[in-house]
């Protein structure tokens, strides 16, 4: 299982911090999101997901040991 860590905007969006998920991708992990949590639609796209610290592309395979971080955009000062 891959463990999904939600912060800020995506955390509200989903309703909780985290998850376990299985799908084989870092794609298939990204529509199944959307799909199952409708308020990610347009926050997603604006997103850093990282996979176990380092972005990675959609075809990035996930074994079941990551960690994936979907962190929104901070404004900061």
């Amino acid at each position: 299982m891959t463990r999904v860590r939600y912060f800020a905007a995506a955390e509200e969006a989903v309703g909780r911090a985290e998850e376990a998920r299985d799908e084989a991708t870092l794609g298939a992990l990204r529509a199944a999101l959307v799909s199952e949590h409708p308020g990610l639609r347009g926050i997603l796209p604006r997103c850093a997901v990282l996979v176990d610290g380092a972005q990675r592309d959609d075809n990035a395979v996930l074994t079941g040991a990551e960690t994936v971080d979907v962190l929104p955009p901070f404004a900061g000062g």
